[in-house]
């Protein structure tokens, strides 16, 4: 694709833009706030070299709490720079970062759309040292103007599936210039380099994956333990963790009949009241999270988790769980979270997202993945009448996040070099 093309799409992207966040907003208001740091207006104010950051939505936010404790932790005379592109992504920093935020250690904003204007309003307010960008994210106007700038910008943690890699390469030259103006990709694995290096990619390091580094919050073992006194320890407890739409009711169809207490998590809060509509359609006998205070009863078939933060909790009062994302052409979720907690995975046939970490996370026996869907059911009756079976997954999945951890180390030392070079460069 000739660049100027590109330029005119996302003029046309920027001008439907109100559109699209008018549209969101109908189910999640957040939507309307901050419009104008999608055009590349801000008003934050720097104070000091600011290293920015891009964490497009939840997952890729969580991911990165490991790297920026470690870069606020190592340079304190720095701000950091968090950008998203979703108010859940937003909320989702801020319950992170809370107290570096209220100090201005950290700042939030929306990254722009990627215009040439709105990308060199961004860089020229923010004049950031050093930009990273996390997992799959290229935007070509801002590398570029970036670039121009002597301003080193990296893709960290970068993982492409061949479907992806596929995409990208029928933008042809421009993808190839993107990919060699990078002062570093650093990709999750092999296969993930091998594709980067494909596109144009100059020596792709592997660093591993930066999920594996992130830690549990230290009383998520208390909080799932109180929370399981609620659902009952007698009980089975399966947790259908972030559910996409269409998902829910291939798992309540699976669960019949094997006397599991269902703790349904749907990805997007947006549709908590959705899927509480499904379960009343239903006439599931189901309780919400947020008013559940009380020892359930017995009858109850469903707990559907409504609340925000707890994943941690809900995983560690599970005894396994099913991976949403996977069970429809999704490409999966992240199921490190559940392993570090313990929790052995059922996984769908569509984990192609995932592909390498969903791999070696069955080879390791912490998790199963299913051939077809209609397998769903025999599994989950499977696991719900072998404790014995899930115990032995269970200390699998610990070992195996354990096993890959040491990703944030490896992506410091580059980034020390990185900034390094932008010093010595810069005198």
């Amino acid at each position: 694709m000739p660049k100027f093309v590109y330029s005119l799409l996302m003029t046309l992207v920027a001008l439907l833009l109100p559109l699209k966040l008018l549209w969101r907003s109908l189910k999640q208001p957040e939507y309307r706030q901050h419009v104008r740091e999608r055009y590349g207006f801000y008003t934050h104010t720097v104070k000091a070299p600011l290293i920015w950051i891009h964490c497009v939505s939840v997952g890729e936010t969580r991911a990165t709490q490991p790297l920026i404790l470690a870069l606020l932790e190592q340079y304190p005379q720095h701000q950091i720079l968090i950008t998203h592109g979703t108010p859940t992504g937003r909320d989702t920093s801020s319950q992170l970062f809370q107290q570096q935020i209220t100090s201005g250690r950290v700042l939030q904003a929306y990254l722009p759309i990627d215009t040439p204007g709105a990308s060199k309003r961004f860089l020229a307010h923010f004049k950031p040292v050093l930009g990273l960008l996390m997992e799959t994210e290229l935007w070509f106007h801002l590398i570029d103007h970036a670039t121009r700038k002597h301003i080193p910008i990296a893709l960290l943690s970068a993982r492409l599936s061949a479907k992806s890699a596929a995409g990208y390469a029928k933008l042809g030259s421009l993808t190839r210039q993107g990919l060699q103006q990078l002062a570093l990709v650093a990709a999750q694995t092999a296969a993930d380099a091998e594709r980067l290096q494909a596109l144009g990619a100059k020596d792709p390091m592997i660093c591993g994956n930066l999920k594996f580094d992130v830690t549990p919050p230290a009383d998520s073992a208390d909080k799932g333990a109180a929370f399981r006194q609620l659902l009952g320890q007698d009980r089975t407890v399966l947790m259908a963790a972030s559910t996409r739409e269409g998902e829910e009711s291939l798992i309540l169809d699976a669960v019949q009949g094997t006397g599991v207490l269902t703790l349904l998590v749907p990805r997007h809060p947006q549709r908590f009241a959705e899927v509480e509509s499904l379960l009343k359609a239903r006439g599931l006998r189901y309780v919400l999270r947020t008013e559940l205070t009380q020892p359930l009863n017995m009858d109850v078939q469903v707990v559907l988790g409504n609340s925000m933060g707890e994943m941690y909790t809900y995983y560690a009062a599970s005894d396994f769980a099913v991976m949403g994302g996977s069970l429809q052409p999704l490409g999966g979720q992240n199921l490190i979270e559940a392993a570090a907690m313990g929790v052995p995975t059922i996984l769908g046939p569509h984990m192609f997202n995932f592909a390498q970490v969903t791999q070696t996370a069955v080879m390791a026996d912490a998790a199963v993945q299913l051939s077809d869907v209609s397998e769903l059911h025999h599994m989950i009756a499977t696991l719900a009448a072998d404790k014995g079976k899930v115990a032995t997954m269970s200390q699998a999945a610990k070992g195996f996040t354990a096993q890959h951890r040491g990703t944030t180390e490896r992506l410091m030392m580059a980034i020390a070099q990185l900034l390094k070079v932008n010093s010595s460069s810069a005198q």
